[in-house]
């Protein structure tokens, strides 16, 4: 897996500070160790923290080091896939319940960002997914008509609708999701951090897992400056599982397909401009076989998104491409400077879908977001904090077993290239 790099990443640039922490010293004892220090890992330690319940969390870097700190930031309800599709897969209740908690996954969010005052350019005015030519528009009538069945406030725009939305040229239309919003993804990670400490938490960063042993009923987990003792483990890691060489429960990013997303970010907007640019700050992402994504921040800086890596080969191609679509999408803005660009992993599953594990003995793990990680994550932080205090039915999943894509490489590196050649042409003409 490749290595992280550091990048002029906005979210570091414009998030407020992070709550102090420090890397683990000696050794403690929790009910519950919590390993990574994202949306999943902080919300089931705030939960668990509000329960009364002692909690330890581990993050090897620093809060929102992975996904949670390179996401795009749109909070969306459900996942990807579509809810028939879904529920084939997982079957009638299953599919039912699981459509239902992440329906409501984006109240989830909203409401502890009011609770705790989380300081995060919080706006709930939906999400646009942006049709790509009349086969995108029957993609997302399609998704309208199934969303509706379940009563969901989702409506097809017509593309002129979806031109006064957003300012952009040439989409056929878009499909709104009212239930939806944005924010700024690495504040709301500090945010529950700070939550979770206040509650009563304790968080190490610079703390990686080395080793995990067995003690009669318990786990010593073992760190570089010390070890914690719990009962039961979260393990909340997902596709940067492996960030870490050799540490302990590591096979679930076997499964992971790995897409890298990048973003790019310009310069603040002149006002007249970004008036007329998402005036009601949804977020956007289209159809394209070649995913894309675009938004505004309260600086009036666009940030605009593709599927790609920023590695020295590829960074000079995605760049250029950035500007072209722009230009393209939106004439009115000229030639702005990129100001920052940052990249991530998003993991990927064969059913599109999360994965739930059992690792070992009370050790619990889910995984495989496929690009929604804001809201689910969230929603099942707070299912495994249930889950590990014994309230019965707490998982709105069923625990799958381990069964790791043995072309999971070749995708990646197919998704990398694929994404590159199409960036290299894409609006030249």
């Amino acid at each position: 897996m490749a290595a992280e790099r550091s990048l002029p990443n906005l979210w570091h640039a414009s998030a407020p500070a992070a709550p102090e922490t420090q890397s683990l010293a000696g050794d403690i004892t929790v009910d519950v160790a919590v390993i990574g220090g994202g949306f999943t890992g902080l919300s089931a330690a705030l939960h668990l923290a509000e329960k009364g319940v002692k909690v330890a969390v581990a993050e090897a870097k620093m809060i929102g080091f992975g996904g949670s700190g390179r996401n795009v930031g749109l909070v969306n309800a459900g996942m990807w896939t579509k809810p028939d599709d879904l529920i084939a897969t997982l079957g009638a209740e299953a599919g039912k319940r699981l459509l239902t908690e992440l329906g409501d996954g984006p109240s989830v969010v909203y409401d502890l960002v009011a609770k705790h005052q989380i300081q995060c350019e919080a706006v709930r005015n939906g999400t646009l997914h942006m049709a790509v030519g009349t086969e995108g528009l029957a993609e997302l009538r399609d998704r309208e008509a199934q969303w509706k069945k379940f009563g969901a406030p989702v409506e097809v725009l017509s593309a002129e609708h979806a031109k006064a939305l957003t300012g952009a040229e040439g989409f056929a239309g878009a499909l709104l999701d009212r239930r939806a919003g944005t924010i700024q993804p690495l504040a709301y990670a500090r945010g529950l951090a700070r939550a979770a400490l206040a509650a009563g938490a304790e968080i190490y960063t610079e703390t990686p897992l080395l080793a995990a042993e067995r003690k009669g009923d318990v786990w010593k987990l073992t760190m570089p400056g010390g070890s914690i003792t719990a009962k039961s483990v979260i393990l909340a890691t997902n596709a940067y599982g492996k960030l870490i060489e050799r540490t302990p429960w590591s096979a679930h990013t076997e499964e992971l397909t790995i897409l890298p997303f990048f973003q790019f970010a310009t310069q603040p907007l002149s006002d007249n401009v970004a008036r007329s640019i998402l005036p009601e700050r949804q977020g956007c992402w289209d159809t394209g076989l070649v995913m894309t994504s675009f938004r505004m921040d309260q600086q009036n800086r666009m940030i605009f998104g593709s599927i790609g890596r920023l590695d020295a080969v590829a960074k000079g191609t995605h760049r250029a491409y950035v500007k072209r679509s722009l230009r393209k999408l939106f004439p009115m803005i000229g030639d702005v400077r990129l100001e920052y660009w940052w990249d991530g992993r998003i993991g990927m599953t064969t059913n599109n879908l999360p994965q739930m594990h059992v690792m070992a003995p009370n050790v619990f793990s889910i995984s495989g977001y496929n690009g929604r990680g804001i809201a689910p994550g969230t929603v099942f932080g707070r299912a495994l904090a249930d889950h590990v205090t014994g309230e019965p039915n707490a998982l709105p999943l069923a625990e799958t077993p381990l069964t790791p894509d043995p072309w999971r490489g070749i995708k990646s590196a197919f998704y990398r290239a694929g994404a590159q050649a199409k960036h290299l042409i894409d609006h030249r003409f």
